[in-house]
């Protein structure tokens, strides 16, 4: 799955071998009024925007991988099952990987209020290197990361100029600086600060501050991928940012040319939606991300 400023597609390997493509236009909140373009807010909308259309490419490509020889897919997911499968994935990730290991820091002689955040943070990173080691371990998991790096790969090769084509894409990084991957670690990196103004507070204003401030953090993080997408020649950033591009080797593996193939015709069908609806496609490169 591409998504560009704009428009998203989504390009599936159907069983007969041939490959179909979905395309979407983006319908942002963002566009509406100014307010929903500051800087930490507008990084809350586009996660909850990405969360929305993964799903919806999920569900196209389910349909696909299901339906008989030459029949069409494209149906999605209805808003109520949209909101009901998000809304699902957010209480598990907020779960596992918020309130979990907060809880378990509670449990811990630890009287310092620095020192508890310090550790609990510790814990959180731990748990999700561990969950992503342990899912790249299934065999369906392990073509999905396949894919996951097709996409890098392809857009490295668009950013630098290159022709996309599989042989030439294959050549590329399969890390890319704006994955979701170190966009998660960051997540959990920032909570340390923002965690350390609020020390070590009672059990139930424990667990609502990991709730109701995660829309600040995962705003906060976008901002500094979004920077870090913007310069890469930068070495001391880059190098800042090292540990959430080395984790992205847990969600990576090397594709394949038939997989590489897909992830090119997503990304083709972007630029050529996003050429069309630019409003001066000839002086604005377009920023797909990863």
């Amino acid at each position: 799955m591409m998504r560009g400023p704009s428009n998203w597609a989504v390009a599936v390997r159907k069983p007969n071998g041939q490959i179909a493509e979905v395309c979407r236009p983006i319908e942002s909140v963002m566009k509406r009024h100014w307010v929903f373009r500051l800087p930490i807010v507008r990084g809350v909308i586009a996660l909850g925007e990405s969360l929305a259309i993964g799903f919806r490419a999920l569900a196209i490509s389910a349909n696909y991988a299901a339906a008989e020889d030459g029949e069409e897919a494209e149906a999605e997911l209805s808003r109520g099952a949209l909101i009901f499968a998000f809304l699902i994935a957010i209480g598990f990730a907020i779960s596992l990987f918020k309130v979990g290991p907060a809880l378990l820091a509670d449990l811990l002689p630890i009287s310092s209020g620095t020192w508890f955040v310090i550790v609990e943070g510790l814990i959180r990173v731990s748990v999700f290197i561990v969950y992503l080691s342990l899912i790249s371990l299934l065999p369906d998991l392990r073509r999905v990361f396949q894919y996951h790096a097709a996409e890098h790969k392809a857009i490295n090769a668009y950013e630098a100029g290159e022709e996309l084509e599989p042989q030439t894409v294959q050549g590329y990084s399969l890390i890319h600086p704006r994955c979701g991957t170190a966009f998660l670690l960051w997540v959990m990196v920032i909570a340390i600060f923002v965690f350390a103004f609020f020390g070590r507070p009672v059990w139930y204003w424990l667990i609502a501050s990991r709730i109701l401030l995660l829309p600040l953090i995962a705003g906060i993080a976008y901002e500094l991928i979004r920077f870090a997408g913007k310069h890469t020649d930068n070495r001391v950033l880059m190098t800042l940012l090292a540990p959430g591009l080395w984790l992205q080797r847990l969600t990576t593996r090397q594709p394949t040319l038939d997989q590489l193939e897909v992830s090119i015709r997503a990304l083709r069908e972007v630029l050529a939606l996003e050429e069309r609806t630019a409003a001066d496609a000839e002086e604005r490169r377009v920023e797909v991300m990863a």
